[in-house]
């Protein structure tokens, strides 16, 4: 049955999507839950365990704490504490921590460390997902049993001033609130005053049992400017005197004989060295817990802090208020808390929690009786049951308190094995989901592949054998073998999984598909074999009149693709993916070299006029204009592969990226010092002139003034928010958001936009003018480079410089004169757009996305654009290598038709490879600590652009034999 290349290639790329889906449904880890439908409730609570014909107690232990003030500090380090310069940031607090009635603690968050899921795990005990960082930018209501509506449900008043997170959260939960936009990162002045404001009046009433503060300046600050920041110092300072007002407030309306209260110190997450967060690093899991009380001792001197975990926090403050635990709740209480409790309350305690945790255990695990975590818990029990009859005996022996001391320390080992089985359980992922989806997307690639000279060939068209395969018997048998493995799956597996639970109908559907294609796939390979039958001498694969012979540089783009591949299958590769890549550069660099000095020194004069102009002569004389001419591209084309290489080096040692050594200083942490502000203004300056040098040359001179005009603003943007220096700037003025800079560039980047898409509509539909059509593509290219060096921080600039002046050089010396196909093009402009996403600074964790250029020239959060400026500015390497690779594709096929190999094209699609790679290291890779890594923002973008490559290619392959059948 004959396809067109376009229904083709889209059926491939829906069904691709689909196998992805159904991978991405298995690979989210379904989260621990309770089975009851319910909320925990105090009546439900166990009796303390006795031994005996007795009846068992139902005693409650009464609640520690009589009113709690929870002050979270956004991004909050434990170093900003606990580290060196605790004292200098943080003084009273640190005081506290050493002379006062606290008790510290390391609190280690779960990545991903992002504010929402972070908010849930401190309020739930639970371990949210990654699909939470998704749920992030728009937090519905949490509907799972949680500690703000166990609070509510009991009775206590709860109010709120902080991040609206919450109040989106938790709808109807609080007595009084007010909350403030979390993501509009520039502001990180009124954020925080919005929530002290309100404290004076807040703390003189009586009204209140919980009080909850969330401040945002920080977190903004540390997406503006880092951790080293200047203004860290001070945002630390104000946040220890808002500190130290709150526990003045709360000394001095302590009453005597009441119960004491308790203010918490803490942060949801940590920030990395570059000042954002979400991955896994050690700062940005460590943060620290500060509980301040009179129920706790005074402390003598500085301790090292325990290491706990963020979840513990929930259970403690439960137990502590007087409440149930949240079922979904994986962590355990502190036990310093409880310190002060008599032995009989703390093992009360522990009982509770042990249950709680126990239960979930039971609902989450089919094997949970192997669990030695529950096994010490049921002997715990029974111990504990033992102490409970002697006590009510009376009995006040020694033996009784070691006895008690024995039981208590069985409990916090059976907690602690509990909540690490629980924790663990979320590696668990939908293995067989995962493998169906898996099996769709390799069978829909190998289809793709074998099908691309057809589609390449003049009829734009493929032949797939679907109907010899589905009136085949070999279909039939594949059907019944993939529906009895999916029967014995199903009926066999321990756990449910998703595609399990579809409708037989979809299942079938989903069988015959994959028996389809993979009969479809032998089909195209046996058509494909050399050994297969001769067509007039030919063998099929040479059928199209196309040879398949490689070059030394196709060799190079399948070893390097296959290698690269091959790489991402260990979690090493993955953190450190930016060097495979560097390497891969170089090498292309090297044998591109080799090609020009082939070119220029081996290659023999041809006996035609014609080859006398291609090949120039060695003997070269600037005497004779048109040989200078060709002399000098000779040496610029030779100084190109050294002058990339040179470039690249120098590239790498900017910014640091990666895992194990991005907390190295590097180039960019030297420029952004305010010593060195004036070397990064000269370097600023000297790159936007470059900039505009470069881009201007194609375009109109409407577009050339709007460029340099909005190049202009880019720098007045930077001198306003203080990155760079004004000549005339007084060095007394205060810094500004920049917004009316901003804005002023953006006019000029929509002006120019607009211009380049007027050209080319006009050269589409009115007039077949190749030129103008040509100039419209670079004009939007120029549009986006200019929007792209607004966006970039200040010493990003030369990256951007970087790799525009290697595209001009690349396409004036190497590309055009060694007649690169358009497959081998499309390659190296890949490689280098992936090379430039990692000179940018990013990685494989999204610890490295910032998200602060999302809010330039916006003066409050507007969810688009701010996710639109965010995404280009994280992959605005790869989109401009690849836009550059439209217009360069554009413009030479109207000067003289592109070739396109098919050998090469079959390396193009290789290229595509890599996402279903990431599908199988994702799937091998155990290791919660590098998942969020290895698998956003990358895979995504692997498996997406695969759509772009083989649409670049067949557009211009199409294009350009439409344009020789108009010929002839």
């Amino acid at each position: 049955m004959k396809v067109r290349s376009s229904v083709f290639a889209s059926f491939i790329l829906i069904s691709e999507v689909v196998g992805i889906a159904l991978f991405l449904r298995g690979f989210f880890p379904a989260p621990v839950r309770s089975s009851l439908s319910s909320k925990s409730k105090l009546s439900d609570l166990p009796s303390e365990p006795l031994t005996g014909s007795s009846p068992n107690a139902s005693r409650l232990p009464p609640p520690l704490f009589k009113r709690v003030v929870v002050m979270l500090v956004d991004a909050l380090r434990e170093d900003f504490v606990f580290g060196p310069g605790g004292r200098r940031y943080m003084p009273y607090t640190r005081h506290v921590v050493e002379r006062g009635s606290s008790q510290s603690f390391v609190a280690k968050a779960r990545p991903p460390t992002v504010t929402m899921p972070r908010i849930k795990a401190l309020t739930t005990g639970s371990i949210p997902g990654f699909i939470d960082v998704v749920m992030n930018l728009n937090s519905p209501a949490l509907l799972e049993d949680n500690l703000i509506w166990q609070a509510k449900t009991a009775g206590k008043r709860i109010v709120f001033y902080g991040d609206d997170t919450w109040v989106r959260l938790f709808p109807k939960h609080f007595m009084e609130y007010d909350g403030t936009t979390s993501f509009f990162v520039s502001d990180y002045t009124e954020v925080d005053n919005n929530v002290t404001r309100h404290l004076d009046s807040t703390l003189k009433r009586d009204d209140w049992d919980i009080l909850i503060l969330h401040y945002l300046g920080l977190d903004h600050i540390g997406h503006i400017s880092g951790p080293h920041s200047s203004l860290i110092q001070p945002k630390l300072l104000e946040m220890d005197d808002i500190l130290k007002k709150i526990h003045s407030a709360l000394i001095s309306k302590e009453a005597e004989g009441s119960l004491p209260y308790l203010l918490v110190l803490c942060g949801d997450h940590g920030m990395s060295e570059t000042g954002s967060h979400g991955g896994s690093s050690e700062p940005e899991v460590n943060t620290p817990l500060v509980l301040i009380s009179p129920a706790f001792k005074r402390k003598v001197g500085l301790e090292k802090p325990e290491v706990v975990e963020q979840v513990d926090l929930t259970p403690t403050l439960a137990l502590g208020l007087g409440l149930p635990i949240s079922q979904n709740s994986v962590g355990h209480v502190i036990p310093g808390v409880l310190e002060e409790s008599s032995l009989r309350d703390q093992l009360r305690f522990l009982h509770l929690n042990g249950h709680q945790l126990s239960c979930l255990l039971k609902d989450s695990m089919p094997d949970y009786e192997k669990e030695a975590g529950f096994e010490q818990f049921r002997v715990a029990e029974k111990a504990h049951g033992s102490w409970m009859k002697l006590y009510l005996e009376g009995n006040t022996s020694e033996v009784l308190t070691n006895m008690g001391k024995k039981v208590l320390k069985q409990y916090l080992e059976a907690l602690a094995a509990m909540s690490s089985a629980l924790s663990k359980q979320l590696g668990k992922y939908d293995m067989y989901s995962m493998i169906a989806g898996m099996v769709f997307v390799f069978q829909l690639l190998l289809v793709l592949l074998l099908a691309m000279p057809e589609a390449l060939s003049g009829e734009a068209a493929v032949d797939l054998p679907v109907l010899s395969v589905l009136l085949s018997l070999p279909f039939y048998l594949l059907c019944l073998l993939l529906a009895s493995v999916h029967v014995l799956v199903c009926t066999s597996a321990e756990s449910s999984c998703y595609f399990c639970s579809l409708s037989w109908g979809l299942v079938f559907a989903a069988v015959a598909f994959s028996s389809a294609m993979f009969c479809i796939l032998v089909s195209m390979a046996t058509r494909r074999l050399p050994l297969g039958p001769k067509i007039h001498g030919k063998s099929p694969l040479r059928s199209s009149g196309s040879e398949w012979s490689l070059s030394e540089l196709d060799v190079l783009l399948l070893a390097g693709t296959v290698g690269h591949t091959l790489s991402l299958a260990a979690s090493s590769f993955v953190e450190e993916e930016h060097q495979t890549w560097y390497f891969l550069l170089n090498t292309l660099c090297l044998a591109v070299f080799q090609d020009v000095c082939r070119k220029y020194f081996r290659e023999q004069r041809g006996s035609g006029d014609e080859e006398e102009h291609i090949l120039p002569s060695k003997d070269c004389h600037p005497t004779a204009h048109p040989k200078a001419e060709i002399c000098s591209e000779k040496w610029l084309a030779l100084a190109t592969p050294p002058f990339t290489l040179v470039c690249c080096r120098l590239l790498r040692s900017l910014n640091q990226t990666g895992v194990q050594w991005a907390h190295l200083p590097d180039v960019g942490h030297w420029l952004n010092s305010s010593e060195h502000r004036m070397v990064l203004s000269l370097l600023a300056a000297f790159c936007l002139v470059l900039i505009y040098l470069l881009v201007q040359r194609r375009c109109s001179w409407v577009s050339k003034v709007a460029l340099a005009l909005g190049l202009l603003g880019v720098y007045s943007y930077r001198a306003a928010v203080g990155n760079v220096w004004f000549p005339w700037q007084h060095s007394g003025r205060t810094m500004s958001k920049g917004t009316v800079e901003a804005r002023f560039v953006y006019v000029f980047v929509l002006g120019i936009l607009f211009t380049g898409t007027k050209d080319l509509l006009r050269s589409q539909i009115i007039t077949a003018d190749a030129k103008l059509k040509s100039r419209g593509l670079w004009e939007i290219y120029s549009g986006l480079v200019l929007l792209v060096s607004l966006l970039f921080r200040a010493h990003n600039l030369p990256v951007l410089c970087c790799s525009l002046l290697i595209q001009t050089l690349m396409a004036q010396f190497i590309w055009k004169e060694l007649h690169y196909d358009a497959a081998q093009t499309t390659i190296m402009h890949y490689w280098f757009g992936q090379a430039f996403f990692y000179f940018q600074g990013n990685s494989n964790n999204i610890a490295t996305v910032d998200i602060s250029v999302g809010f330039i020239g916006l003066e409050s959060y507007i969810e688009a654009p701010a996710i639109f400026l965010t995404a280009l500015s994280t992959y605005a390497g790869p989109l401009l290598w690849a836009c550059h690779l439209v217009c360069y594709l554009s413009s030479e096929r109207d000067k003289s038709p592109v070739a396109v190999g098919h050998g090469c094209y079959c390396l193009a699609l290789l290229r595509s490879v890599p996402a279903a790679a990431y599908i199988v290291l994702v799937t091998v890779l155990r290791y919660h600590l590098f998942i969020w890594s290895v698998f956003s923002p990358k895979l995504l973008y692997e498996s997406m652009h695969l759509l772009l490559t083989a649409g670049v290619c067949l557009f211009f392959y199409t294009m350009e034999q439409s344009h020789s059948s108009s010929k002839s």
